[in-house]
């Protein structure tokens, strides 16, 4: 059985990931989208590392699990899982920090590793705590979502996160990642402010993926946009173009 493990961005959590865990689970894969969670010395001192153990623990986690065998994207060893690695933004990063242990990779808007970060856009560094919960509003959250229904900004505005300013600092600063060795699709908003869509498709060429523009899309438009169930069904649809391909 496939499964999938979303990692999700910056100040969010895994129920970011609803519309998408529905397409996938329709589609037959294990579904995994859990929360990261700060070290066990408190969020300031919550390293970019530690996510990406986290990240790492589930893919294997998933891959040991028991459950029936349907086709495969890749040859593995038998009685395992594989398993797609969907991200969002630093999840993105997180994502391809992880590629090796991954089956196929998805990512959306991702922070983009050395050498393209030296592309986004200069900024003060974080403090030790972003205070994303902390100064949430309603309007603030209908501004980051311009194109998700009022039920939704309402649902996220109740559920962001303070972050740490470590790890963001680290995620922007340079990480230096190798071309994955699986499959990759790029999906790029072309209403992101954050991480502009021109910089994914350099993404994408770097690493010789494919990649797919979201019009009207915001930064975390894909997935709670009010397109987000179909973004979510062309990532499915790729994937499983893959299998007659590799």
């Amino acid at each position: 059985m496939r499964a999938v493990l979303f990692v999700h961005g910056a100040g969010g959590g895994g129920w970011e990931w609803n519309a998408w865990a529905r397409v996938f689970a329709a589609e037959g894969y294990a579904v995994r989208a859990p929360d990261l969670q700060p070290a066990a010395t408190g969020l300031a001192q919550t390293r970019l590392e530690d996510y990406s153990r986290q990240v790492r623990e589930h893919i294997s986690a998933l891959r040991q699990e028991p459950g029936p065998e349907l086709p495969t994207l890749a040859p593995q060893a038998a009685n395992t899982r594989k398993v797609v690695l969907i991200g969002a933004s630093l999840g993105g990063l997180l994502a391809l920090m992880n590629a090796e242990h991954a089956d196929a990779l998805v990512l959306i808007n991702p922070i983009p590793p050395a050498p393209l970060n030296a592309q986004l856009s200069e900024r003060a560094a974080y403090p030790a705590i972003i205070p994303w919960r902390a100064d949430a509003t309603l309007d603030g959250t209908r501004r980051a979502l311009p194109d998700a229904d009022e039920a939704t900004c309402l649902y996220a505005f109740r559920r962001w996160r303070d972050e740490s300013g470590l790890a963001m600092n680290a995620a922007r600063d340079r990480v230096v990642v190798g071309k994955p060795g699986c499959p990759l699709l790029v999906l790029a908003s072309e209403g992101d402010a954050d991480i502009p869509p021109a910089l994914s498709a350099e993404l994408a060429r770097l690493f010789v993926a494919d990649c797919i523009f979201i019009p009207n899309a915001s930064h975390v438009g894909p997935l709670l946009g009010r397109n987000a169930s179909s973004v979510a069904e062309r990532a499915v649809a790729w994937l499983n173009g893959l299998e007659s391909e590799i």
